[in-house]
């Protein structure tokens, strides 16, 4: 039997944890010479820009597209800069003003939708893959870490400095910090620790006047918007001052597969009820898939529960014993390890991988390749087993190619800070999130079709069952079908459609501190929030 847990969550943990017309005839040779004559170093900024003439134009773009679905998009960046320092940057937002260009800002490029990295009107990619330093204070439990550095690379650097500290974000090592905090980010620890913007203590934004700003200089509003508002609503986050957290010396981690044949339905349905409710130590997330069956020929359901627990194994054995004895976990499922193994052992990596894989910026495994649609839900109430039951009679459809879902719970902490304490407000109330997502390989028009139709069938099939007025979404799992902006201009109305699902009450606020900090919505994308004057 193939077994989904070792062969797909690498890559799915990886999908888990930006108008105006050109004015001039020669929008890039403008464009150039203007970076030029505003950066503090011609010579400098030259060795970080790209044109369509440069022989590596095309390998820069390439390198931080994590979804191929859009390698083929039509309209390509004028330019694309690729910053060392902060000057790049304000000579980059000076210029994108007055050339009219729009500005698409990447760290590690996991947007689901492609919006650090397309646009459907002129426009400039700056890539923050060079501000990618992180100076960790082991004494005093903080960091700064630049917004193009990655997860991996940031566990990385703290594991060279302590064993025992870590920091409540992804599982894929090489997702980029800069998207990641700004929508929230969510990891194995977040139970216990909150999220990874509910330890951000500090952070430098570069704003659409060019200024350089801290906590202190920027506000409380503003530095309250960019730790869950989402990306490139309202500046360039360089980099971010974190709180460090605890861990023991030893954690213990567990896989356990069960397939239809092994009660996987009941599994799940029991999982509701108690992966929520455990204590803040542990957490079990669920990545369910169809594989092949033992009997040959044919396909089964398999749920892989995988779980991170922050102490010894007998002591986990014994939880599980109480809350969950229904999975039937075997000491010989487990294993202890530091908490930096367990990164690996998460991220999927081989079990004699060094630390040194966490530093490779590029996502490992054959589905690494594959097109992909994501959406997401939350779950307030237990969905019944007869809902499950549908939906693996739409996952055993024959023409569609890679059906899964994550389940990954709440609780713990997430329930003890306020949904109005930063704008990312999934917090008490929700179980947990439910992940759907569609992967294939088939490199034509019709499949893409086919395969985004199925989705969202399957999302339109989920309304009884998640979250209601509004249906919730996570603003990290970005979802064009949930609404778009005109990025000519944006109405209340029409950004309130897709806002209130991600952000709930908390967008009224955002748009206020929009309107404060950036009134002419220069930093603008399908799905950034407007200011008042764009309504």
């Amino acid at each position: 039997m193939t077994s989904l847990s070792s062969s797909m969550l690498p890559f799915l943990l990886c999908l888990l944890f930006s108008l105006s017309s050109v004015a001039s005839a020669r929008p890039h040779e403008d464009f150039l010479q203007c970076l030029s004559l505003h950066s503090e170093d011609s010579t400098a900024i030259s060795k970080v820009i790209y044109t369509p003439k440069n022989s590596s134009y095309s390998s820069i773009l390439h390198f931080s597209i994590r979804n191929p679905r859009f390698n083929s998009s039509e309209l390509k960046p004028f330019v694309i800069v690729t910053p060392t320092d902060a000057s790049h940057i304000q000579a980059a937002i000076h210029c994108s003003q007055k050339h009219k260009l729009e500005i698409r800002i990447r760290s590690g490029g996991h947007d689901f939708e492609g919006l650090s990295y397309t646009s459907t009107v002129p426009f400039v990619i700056l890539d923050l893959i060079n501000l990618r330093s992180i100076t960790v204070d082991a004494t005093n439990k903080t960091a700064w870490v630049q917004a193009g550095a990655t997860l991996g690379e940031l566990y990385y650097r703290i594991a060279e400095k302590s064993r025992t500290l870590a920091f409540p974000a992804g599982s894929c090592p090489t997702i980029g910090v800069g998207g990641h905090f700004s929508g929230g980010g969510y990891g194995t620890i977040s139970r216990k620790y909150g999220l990874a913007s509910d330890n951000v203590i500090d952070a430098q934004l570069i704003d659409a006047k060019g200024r350089i700003l801290d906590r202190e200089s920027m506000g409380e509003d503003l530095f309250w918007a960019i730790r869950g508002g989402g990306g490139q609503s309202f500046g360039v986050v360089i980099a971010w001052r974190i709180k460090l957290v605890e861990v023991p010396s030893k954690v213990t981690v567990f896989t356990a597969a069960r397939t239809l044949e092994q009660n996987a339905t009941k599994l799940i349905h029991r999982w509701q009820y108690v992966a929520n409710q455990l204590p803040e130590d542990i957490i079990i997330d669920v990545l369910v898939g169809r594989v092949n069956s033992s009997e040959e020929g044919k396909s089964t359901i398999q749920a892989a529960f995988f779980s991170l627990f922050l102490g010894e194994v007998d002591q986990l054995l014994l939880l599980m014993q109480e809350s969950f004895p229904e999975l039937g976990l075997a000491k010989d499922e487990c294993s202890e390890m530091s908490w930096i193994e367990s990164v690996i052992y998460i991220g999927g990596f081989p079990s004699n991988a060094s630390l040194d894989v966490l530093l490779d910026r590029t996502p490992q495994g054959p589905q690494s390749s594959l097109q992909f649609k994501a959406k997401s839900d939350y779950v307030q109430e237990p969905i019944p087993e007869i809902a499950f039951e549908g939906i693996w009679k739409r996952f055993f459809e024959k023409d569609i190619e890679v059906p899964t879902f994550f389940m990954i719970p709440y609780g713990g902490k997430m329930d003890e800070i306020s949904e109005s304490s930063t704008p990312f407000p999934h917090r008490a109330g929700n179980r947990y999130i439910f992940v759907p997502v569609l992967s294939w390989s088939e490199e034509t028009k019709e499949a893409s079709q086919r395969h985004l139709a199925w989705i969202r069938r399957l999302y339109r099939y989920m309304t009884p069952y998640v979250s209601k007025n509004p249906r919730q979404a996570y603003v990290n799992y970005r979802d064009l079908d949930l609404g778009v902006n005109n990025l000519g201009y944006t109405s209340y109305k029409q950004a309130s459609i897709w806002g209130r699902k991600y952000f709930k009450n908390n967008f009224d606020r955002l748009v206020r501190v929009k309107t404060e900090v950036d009134p002419t919505n220069f930093f603008r994308n399908e799905q950034s929030i407007p200011p008042l004057s764009s309504w």
